[in-house]
């Protein structure tokens, strides 16, 4: 039997895969088991920063892979400590950071953080959370309770109560749902699964007002936009505003399972032993590999180069004047192609074409390829998704 068949018979069937076994990779390209090579424009699902057969990660897996992989949080980790270090001294907001394993745990520590928070200073019954259409946090039951897609939802209710939600980009609905009730709002700087739809720079302004105006705290989900996705290492960064709590994931050890929640002080002095954990979070192995990606990305000079090819890649985009193409949005190279047709079949296609492609939602492509795309690259890209656009 194949892996198709394997998988067929004794893995549970919530995914919906190609009929495609991936085997390796070198850079931004990826190869099936029948030598096929694909241009990967889905990275993981942004996780693959650095994209595949990278020396550095590679030469840090084979040494960290000679200690021991798992000490428990019963004790300290130089790796982890290290890792802290840097991602508090290029966050501004930031003073302490609790690591996770993803990132659904990731904010799930972060609404824990936002509860416990509230009843420590303003007493029991602000509780509530608000949250924004089209957002995407997580499948567990918390993270899946701030999600508001029926597909995902219904299923599994009730759903964790206390949610309220607002449209993307409207305070005036933020207004009419918040209340002192709410000990938080959460929200991604670039709505990924949602469509990637940037926050506005005014919205979020007048947001981190609102969240002052009722003690509640600005929770940044930037699991996907975060670690130089953007152009910035933190998504935020352009819009002016910090927030009190941010969660990181996806591309922070470059295929590694990791997450992490950065905190203010005030917050960060309310957890205490027992409150939250998790067994394997922050384990020396993964973190040493996440201290090279955040040493790789924080570099100006790798955030200018993802500013530069994800604008000549937007740029490229919009020259094909494809009439198929309705606009393109994002920044850095987390884009977004809205289409006037399903974009399923466009994925579909692209597999025929030599090039790997997700969707955001029904009809918008979602190009999230590994950071280290060359313009050279881009521009095959461009030429295959043309030829798929027809």
């Amino acid at each position: 039997m194949n892996a198709i068949e394997l998988e067929q018979q004794y893995v549970v069937h919530a995914y919906n895969r190609p009929p495609i076994v991936l085997v390796d990779g070198q850079g931004v390209w990826l190869e099936d088991a029948e030598g096929n090579r694909y241009l990967d424009l889905v990275a993981g699902i942004a996780v693959n920063a650095l994209g595949y057969g990278d020396p550095e990660i590679a030469s840090t897996i084979c040494e960290a892979g000679k200690k021991p992989l798992h000490y428990s949080n019963l004790y300290h980790n130089e790796p982890m400590a290290r890792l802290a270090q840097k991602l508090v001294e290029i966050t501004p907001f930031a003073d302490r950071v609790h690591f996770q394993n993803s990132g659904t745990e990731s904010t799930e520590a972060a609404i824990k953080f936002a509860r416990k928070f509230a009843r420590t200073h303003f007493g029991e019954g602000k509780t509530d959370i608000v949250a924004f259409t089209g957002a995407f946090h997580g499948r567990t039951m918390g993270a899946l309770s701030m999600t508001p897609r029926e597909k995902y939802q219904k299923p599994y209710q009730p759903l964790m109560p206390g949610v309220r939600f607002a449209r993307f980009n409207d305070i005036d609905s933020v207004r009419e749902v918040i209340d002192d009730g709410v000990c938080a709002i959460i929200i991604e700087p670039v709505q990924g699964e949602g469509g990637i739809h940037p926050a506005d720079v005014g919205f979020m302004a007048a947001l981190r007002e609102l969240a002052w105006e009722h003690n509640a705290l600005l929770i940044f989900d930037e699991v996907q936009c975060g670690v130089g996705r953007t152009g910035t290492f933190w998504a935020h960064e352009p819009l002016g505003v910090l927030p009190d709590i941010l969660c990181s994931a996806k591309p922070l050890a470059n295929g590694l399972p990791i997450g992490a929640v950065l905190v203010i002080e005030r917050v960060a002095e309310v957890i205490h032993p027992g409150d939250h954990g998790t067994t394997f979070a922050g384990g020396p192995f993964v973190t040493s590999v996440a201290n090279v990606v955040v040493n790789r990305i924080s570099d100006p000079a790798f955030l200018q180069h993802v500013q530069e090819t994800g604008a000549y890649f937007k740029a490229r985009l919009e020259a094909l004047n494809n009439p198929h193409i309705v606009e393109v949005r994002g920044r850095g190279l987390m884009l977004g192609v809205q289409l006037d047709m399903p974009a399923a079949p466009v994925v579909q296609a692209g597999y025929e074409h030599g090039l790997l492609l997700l969707n955001a939602g029904a009809d918008v492509l979602r190009l999230v390829p590994p950071l280290i795309i060359s313009k050279d690259e881009v521009d095959i890209a461009v030429e295959r998704l043309a030829a798929v656009l027809g």
